[in-house]
């Protein structure tokens, strides 16, 4: 499939033949989802802790006796019923991440590439890169071409100036083609492919 090629002052500098096996892919929710909660679930800190009775402090000596109180029985002053005690089945660190085929990792990069193309919101750029780090010029270039929410994915390399003078403008992302991703893709509504991160990605995904 055709796609034209624009600079970012706005004018058309040719067009690209985009890979139907890599853009042209039935989009399927269900893959998209799984990928997402998949990428979420990865990034989870997962160190919320409780202190279990060998872990805190205090005496190890039996409160009472064990007959001839009328008391219930206890071993504990750092048991669960004690006031400071343990928390029973409290949250351990651990990771939430969980395993995803690499068949689906890369199917559902496909379909939101995929997505984005059936949707319209796929623009092809000649170039990733400016003069000077100025937000206000690169603000108004990306207005020029209506560019409010966008993933911009480079080639191999973010250029430094393009870099830096996207960062202070919101809702626009950059990132290199290595770093395109399923969820960074879904959650901007435009997302803007350079010539060379169009090559990379076919080559990585055919």
């Amino acid at each position: 499939m055709k796609c034209d090629i624009v600079t970012l002052e706005n004018k058309k500098s040719g067009s690209v033949d985009l890979d139907e096996s890599v853009f042209g892919v039935a989009v399927r929710q269900d893959i998209l989802s799984r990928m997402v909660n998949y990428q979420l679930a990865k990034r989870r800190g997962g160190n919320h802790k409780t202190k279990t009775i060998g872990e805190i402090r205090g005496t190890t000596a039996k409160p009472w006796n064990q007959k001839g109180t009328g008391r219930a029985r206890a071993g504990s002053l750092r048991a669960t019923q004690m006031r400071g005690g343990q928390t029973v089945f409290g949250p351990v660190v651990r990771s939430h991440a969980f395993s995803l085929n690499k068949k689906v990792r890369r199917l559902a990069l496909k379909t939101a590439l995929s997505s984005k193309q059936a949707a319209g919101k796929l623009i092809v750029l000649d170039d990733a890169k400016i003069g000077d780090a100025k937000t206000k010029s690169l603000s108004v270039q990306l207005s020029a071409l209506g560019l409010k929410s966008a993933l911009i994915v480079s080639g191999p390399e973010v250029d430094s100036n393009f870099a830096k003078a996207a960062a202070n403008i919101p809702m626009i992302d950059v990132l290199p083609q290595q770093g395109a991703n399923v969820y960074d893709i879904l959650r901007r509504d435009t997302l803007v492919l350079t010539k060379d991160a169009v090559t990379h990605l076919v080559e990585r995904l055919k």
